[in-house]
C-alpha cells in the first residue's frame, strides 16, 4: 500500500457498504492514512466490530446502520454526518449487490432490489452529500464503485450489468453538474474480489473467473484503495467524470480459449 497520509490525514470520508470485501479494504486504507471515517452498512454487528477493529472513534469517526433501499435511512445518514462534521471531504458509494439469474426468471421485486442498491442509492447518497459540500464550500470528491460489467454484458447477471452501465452515466452526470462547485465525481472499477457474503459465489465460479483474467490473479487488498485514493488526491485535480478500471484486464477480454492451442507461438 502506498503512503497516502500526506493527502488524507484528517480528511472526512463517508463509505457505504463498509463491511463488504472491498469496503473493508477501502476503510482500512483510509484509516491507515489518518482519515476520519463514517462507516455505513446495514449489518449492525459487523459494523460495530469493524469500527472497533479500526478504532475509528479515536479519530472522530462515525458509524451508521443504513438501509440503502430506504430514502429516509439515507437521509438519516446524511443528517448524522451533517451534525457531526458539517460536510464530508470524500464520499464513496461502495455498496452493491451481485445476484445471479436469467432474465426470464427474475421477478420485479428482485429487479427493483438490484437497482435500488446499485443505482438509486448512489444517486441519493451523492445528492445528499453534494448538498452539504456546496453549503460548506467544500471542494470534495465523490467516487462511485462500478464494474467492468458496465461495458461487458454477462449472461445471468444482466440486471447487474445494466445497473452499472447506468451508474457510469450517473457518475458523468454528477461530474458535469458539480464541476462548478469544485466537486469532482469519478468511478473506479475494482477487479474480481470473491468472498462477499451478500453476493456469494461458488468455488467453480471463482476458479473460472480467475483463470480468465489477463494478469492472472484476483484483486489484492491494495489494488482498489490505491486507485480510489489517487482519484481523490491532489494528483488527480484535473480528473472528473472518469472511470478507472483496476481489474487486471478482466473487462477488456478473457484468456479463456476453447481449442487445443493454449499459448502463443
Amino acid at each position: 500500500m502506498l503512503d497516502w497520509s500526506d493527502e488524507f490525514r484528517g480528511r472526512k470520508v463517508v463509505l457505504t457498504g463498509a463491511c463488504g470485501v472491498i469496503g473493508r479494504w477501502i476503510a482500512q486504507a483510509f484509516a491507515e492514512a489518518g482519515a476520519r471515517l463514517c462507516l455505513s452498512d446495514m449489518r449492525a454487528d459487523a459494523l460495530s466490530a469493524m469500527a472497533g477493529e479500526l478504532d475509528i472513534a479515536s479519530n472522530g469517526g462515525l458509524t451508521h446502520v443504513t438501509d440503502l433501499s430506504d430514502s429516509a435511512s439515507i437521509d438519516a445518514l446524511v443528517g448524522v454526518v451533517d451534525k457531526a462534521w458539517g460536510a464530508p471531504d470524500i464520499v464513496i458509494n461502495n455498496a452493491g449487490v451481485y445476484p445471479s439469474g436469467f432474465l426470464i426468471d427474475i421477478d420485479a421485486a428482485e429487479w427493483d432490489r438490484i437497482f435500488d442498491t446499485n443505482l438509486r442509492a448512489p444517486f441519493l447518497v451523492a445528492r445528499g452529500f453534494a448538498r452539504l459540500m456546496i453549503a460548506a464550500k467544500v471542494q470534495g470528491n465523490i467516487v462511485n464503485i462500478s464494474s467492468g460489467a458496465a461495458r461487458r454484458m454477462r449472461r445471468t447477471v444482466v440486471p447487474y450489468c445494466t445497473s452499472k452501465t447506468a451508474l457510469d452515466r450517473l457518475t458523468k452526470g454528477f461530474a458535469i453538474e458539480l464541476a462548478a462547485f469544485g466537486i469532482r465525481v469519478n468511478a473506479v472499477e475494482p477487479g474480481f474480489a470473491p468472498g462477499s457474503t451478500a453476493s456469494p459465489l461458488t468455488d467453480a465460479h471463482v476458479e473460472a473467473t480467475t483463470a480468465g483474467i489477463p494478469l492472472g490473479r484476483a484483486s489484492l487488498p491494495e489494488d482498489a484503495p490505491n486507485a480510489i485514493m489517487f482519484v481523490c488526491s491532489s494528483k488527480a485535480a484535473y480528473i472528473t467524470g472518469a472511470t478507472l478500471s483496476v481489474d487486471g484486464g478482466n473487462s477488456i477480454g478473457s484468456l479463456m480459449v476453447y481449442q487445443d492451442k493454449k499459448h502463443p507461438g
